[in-house]
């Protein structure tokens, strides 16, 4: 816990946030979907499962879970980035908490849009056990989150933290944002 608090106090250069966000491009763009295409095809036919085809809604669906998914993501690291002063790569996290949308919405809109993103790809590849995977892979996110990065936060940010927590939904959003 000492670590990331220690983090937490750094300064980072604009070098260091590029390199940081490289990674982790690379990772969720580029490899994980790799991972989601090449495993579930293995799964699919070792288990003998059905494509998910349903015609142009699957491809309409798919586009757009995956683009409203980014778009939250990419929304969230942006006020990350602005307003925290870090990113949401654990080594370089934010140096102030971020209350403001979209985290007023929900605790965790990066998490959910990174979920709603990688569902509408698997709809896109028409997998079953992609779907399967990715489920599987959100609970052992929001596990890490709720476990974890909220005894981070508390530590880090205090009643501030509580506070916010108190009055703010996990990963399901409030349609309406509190004041």
């Amino acid at each position: 816990m000492n670590k990331y608090q220690d983090w937490a106090k750094r300064e980072y250069s604009l070098k260091q946030h590029l390199i940081v966000f490289g990674f982790a491009g690379i990772l969720l763009l580029l490899i994980i979907p790799y991972l989601l295409i090449v495993s579930s095809a293995a799964i699919d036919d070792l288990l003998n499962l059905p494509k998910l085809e349903f015609g142009l809604i699957t491809l309409i669906v798919g586009l757009l879970l995956i683009l409203g998914g980014l778009s939250l993501g990419l929304w969230a690291i942006e006020a990350q980035v602005s307003i925290g002063r870090g990113t949401p790569v654990p080594v370089i996290p934010t140096q102030k908490l971020v209350v403001q949308a979209p985290f007023t919405y929900c605790r965790n809109p990066m998490t959910l849009g990174t979920f709603v993103g990688y569902l509408g790809f698997c709809l896109l590849i028409g997998s079953i056990s992609a779907i399967a995977i990715v489920l599987c892979l959100m609970i052992l996110l929001l596990s890490y989150v709720k476990f974890i990065e909220e005894k981070e936060l508390e530590a880090r940010f205090g009643v501030e933290y509580l506070e916010y927590k108190q009055c703010t939904p996990f990963i399901l959003p409030r349609l309406r944002h509190r004041s």
